[in-house]
């Protein structure tokens, strides 16, 4: 399996001295994820949690819902004309009586590292094929104190970032405050994908007790995510796009943006959010 981190030589000035010394890059390579044996997307990304981030991917699809749906994941034996196996291609197998879906999709089927499900941007289509709606029953509330020292504690929790610098990071938390699980991946959208398929693949899928926090900014791809896994609160350290906005007043996700110590941006879902008194309106 490939590594997460390369080392390269690199020049390097700094006050106008001149130095050559290695630096560790976080290391960026293809996998091809096949359903049944059959082709279905490419995506760039960190090596590590492969099967998790296909699992993942799928439940983002709507073609999983349950770790029974998996019959198994395999890496691809002979992906290379020679027979070897580049760990690049991983085959998920669906269980006895588990629909194979229609996989000729009208979506670009080559995502990079920061597009996600390019092409799939259908409010309509989240909202009606989760297996997962989000449900208040009892309701999630969270505190913004308690929002605001997760940013931090996912940053603690980045081992490879320290490294390179050069990576996002994912991770779920109770409404409590429990940090349960932290991914990293060049791919903001693979990190969560992570999350989501190692929960799926540990049967604990709907995450209706979670709050997702990620580092960089809330994009559609990232809600609708957060959408299908059942996850009723996605917090982003930066902006969150208009179009993640509209999913998530049409689904009930509660988004936070702009979590950046004591101070953050509620665009949805604020009922979620315990203020202890009234926020004023305006």
């Amino acid at each position: 399996m490939g590594r997460v981190t390369e080392r390269r030589r690199v020049i390097r000035i700094r006050a106008g001295a001149v130095t050559t010394r290695p630096d560790t890059l976080v290391a960026e390579e293809p996998l091809e994820i096949r359903l049944d044996g059959r082709p279905l997307a490419i995506t760039m990304r960190t090596p590590g949690d492969d099967f998790a981030l296909a699992a993942g991917f799928l439940v983002s699809e709507g073609v999983l819902g349950a770790a029974s749906d998996v019959r198994n994941i395999v890496y691809c034996a002979g992906a290379t004309e020679d027979g070897g196996n580049t760990y690049n291609v991983v085959d998920v197998r669906l269980a006895p009586g588990v629909t194979l879906p229609d996989i000729t999709l009208e979506r670009n089927v080559y995502t990079t590292s920061s597009c996600g499900l390019c092409g799939k941007a259908s409010l309509d289509a989240v909202r009606t094929t989760t297996r997962y709606p989000i449900a208040d029953s009892p309701p999630v509330r969270v505190t913004p104190e308690l929002l605001a020292g997760l940013p931090d504690r996912l940053r603690a929790a980045q081992r490879v970032f320290d490294r390179t610098g050069g990576l996002h990071a994912a991770a779920l938390f109770t409404e409590d405050g429990e940090l349960l699980d932290v991914r990293e991946d060049v791919g903001r959208h693979n990190a969560v994908d992570k999350l989501i398929g190692r929960a799926l693949r540990e049967d604990r899928l709907p995450l209706d007790r979670a709050v997702l926090l990620v580092s960089g900014r809330a994009s559609f791809e990232l809600a609708q995510k957060a959408v299908m896994a059942g996850i009723p609160v996605l917090a982003a350290v930066s902006a969150p796009s208009s179009l993640a906005v509209d999913l998530a007043a049409e689904t009930g996700l509660t988004l936070v943006g702009f979590l950046r110590g004591p101070d953050m941006n509620v665009y949805a879902g604020e009922h979620r959010i315990a203020l202890g008194a009234e926020a004023p309106r305006g």
